[in-house]
């Protein structure tokens, strides 16, 4: 497995450069916005590289919640860590986008309202994994993963359901997107998902590395306490 994560960033390098020629070159400007649209192409693609991620955290919580399996808390946190990264990039991208287009940096429409409340829960379960040192914190935090997920369907398909500053969906939603610009777009969902794909990798690694030391800690401790306990009772013997 090693030898095969060269090949891929490689591979999701080449993807990325493709998708960045795809955004700024291959597709036509859009005549109402103009360049800044290209944004679009980079923001879409992390929105839905975050919910896939938080998917895969949901499952994880789950799974772990089922069976107690270790490396299914491990997924969960690590695909939680990586989701608020691109769900911070959407939070970012938007405004910059949205102050020459509507001329304001923020609006507490349903969409963005959602989003941001998706990224508090998400740095909330983060927080919670990272300063609580409880038995019971990955259950804590699966349940509060689920709460979270809930809140994903809701950003998705709020446009359909309400009037937002957001406009009506280009794909899936009886809008129109330029075949050149519906190319772009998925390409660089497929360049991100691919380096996403590779960062939980080697967070996932080092996830576990870091739990094997902390287990070999607690029981070198716990080994430290026991011969204590012995010596005194040895003398007492005597």
């Amino acid at each position: 497995m090693k030898r095969l994560f060269p090949i891929l960033a490689v591979i999701t390098a080449a993807l990325l450069a493709y998708a960045l020629y795809q955004a700024l070159v291959v597709a036509p400007t859009e005549r109402t916005m103009g360049d800044v649209q290209r944004i679009f192409y980079y923001h879409v693609p992390s929105a839905w590289t975050a919910f896939l991620l938080f998917m895969v955290n949901l499952v994880a919580s789950v799974v772990y919640l089922i069976r107690r399996n270790p490396k299914a808390d491990a997924v969960a946190v690590v695909s939680a860590e990586v989701g608020v990264v691109f769900c911070t990039i959407v939070l970012v991208t938007g405004p910059i986008w949205a102050r020459p287009v509507w001329g304001i940096w923020w609006t507490w429409d349903v969409r963005l309202t959602t989003t941001l409340v998706l990224w508090l829960i998400y740095v909330s379960y983060l927080v919670l994994r990272r300063f609580s040192d409880s038995a019971q914190t990955p259950v804590l935090a699966a349940a509060l993963a689920i709460f979270g997920a809930l809140d994903v369907p809701l950003v998705y398909f709020s446009i359909w359901f309400f009037r937002t500053q957001h406009p009506q969906p280009v794909i899936g939603g009886g809008g129109s997107l330029d075949p050149r610009m519906a190319h772009a777009l998925l390409w660089n969902w497929l360049a991100f998902s691919c380096f996403a794909f590779l960062v939980c990798w080697s967070r996932y690694r080092l996830e576990m590395l870091q739990r094997e030391v902390e287990e070999a800690h607690a029981m070198e401790s716990l080994a430290g306490a026991g011969a204590a306990a012995s010596v005194p009772l040895n003398r007492s013997r005597q």
